[in-house]
């Protein structure tokens, strides 16, 4: 694995980033292209199934005991995703979706602190608050692109992704590409007996043997672009560069899914939804940069 360097980003690395964050603002964009066709649970089966193989013949299995790639898996990728599709299936547009997915940050932090003991500062907890503030405006005006249950799916996937973080955190530093290859090779199978049950072998049937190009399309870039092209070029960038440094770029990821849903999906953004979605992205950089600002001014003021 390369040195992590202490240097500023290149300009090359900085494309890098930004390409990979349009990638994933995009991939909402799929997402709702593909629900057209395929029921939510089998699309996020076959997901995770495309994801896995054939790589996972290919790709030495991650340095880490496989019960907890196995939790993983099911954690962020079969419960994770599989509400966040349904979430986006029951009316939940691109934008919103990627906004409430932004509760990951702050329910990461929360178990934390109820599991391992971590203290939560205070301007964790006013980020944490803002971010809520901004979470109920988009509950308060359910309607039109955002269904009250829809986005409860958004935010329970969020929590399992929250959930999954501390398990991929007691794996250690593992490969990233590795790590998702195997983890996504638990999914499908609980996804499709799932499909089954709920969505049933007769509307299986039917999203199969009739899938249009423009779903057919979506699904290849959401496995293919979105999971082994982004994840792989995200890996590459924290193999090089301090975490701090790469990891606020996803931040981009709801404004420019904004941007992307309104040009090809056509969703409208009245006031309400940008209020909210600036609240929530405020609150989550509250808590990236508020406590080193705050650290900052205290010397200013003791002198």
């Amino acid at each position: 694995m390369a040195n992590v360097s202490l240097e500023p980003m290149p300009v090359s690395h900085l494309f890098i980033a930004l390409f990979v964050v349009a990638i994933w603002a995009f991939n909402f964009v799929a997402i709702k292209v593909a629900l057209v066709d395929f029921p939510p649970i089998l699309m996020a089966a076959i997901r995770f199934a495309l994801a896995a193989v054939p790589f996972v013949f290919f790709i030495r299995r991650p340095a880490a005991p496989f019960r907890l790639v196995a939790f993983y898996g099911l954690l962020v990728f079969a419960l994770q995703f599989g509400l966040v599709f349904l979430g986006m299936a029951l009316g939940v547009s691109a934008s919103l979706a990627a906004i409430g997915l932004q509760l990951t940050v702050f329910v990461t932090i929360g178990l934390a602190a109820i599991i391992h003991g971590e203290r939560v500062s205070r301007v964790q907890l006013a980020g944490a608050a803002v971010a809520v503030a901004g979470l109920a405006i988009i509950a308060a005006n359910a309607g039109g692109d955002v269904s009250l249950p829809g986005f409860v799916c958004v935010l329970l996937g969020a929590c399992c992704w929250g959930a999954g973080n501390l398990v991929g955190k007691a794996m250690g530093k593992v490969d990233m590409v590795a790590l998702v290859v195997w983890s996504s090779l638990v999914a499908p199978l609980p996804l499709a007996a799932l499909s089954l049950l709920v969505e049933g072998p007769d509307r299986i049937g039917h999203a199969l043997s009739g899938v249009s190009w423009p779903a057919a399309a979506s699904m290849a870039y959401i496995v293919y672009a979105s999971t082994h092209i982004g994840y792989s070029a995200w890996a590459w960038l924290m193999a090089r560069h301090p975490a701090s440094t790469v990891a606020p770029f996803s931040l981009l990821v709801p404004p420019l899914a904004a941007v992307f849903s309104a040009a090809v999906l056509g969703e409208s953004f009245p006031a309400w939804k940008l209020v909210a979605g600036s609240l929530v992205l405020a609150g989550v950089l509250i808590n990236l940069f508020g406590g080193r600002i705050v650290a900052s001014l205290r010397p200013a003021r003791s002198a």
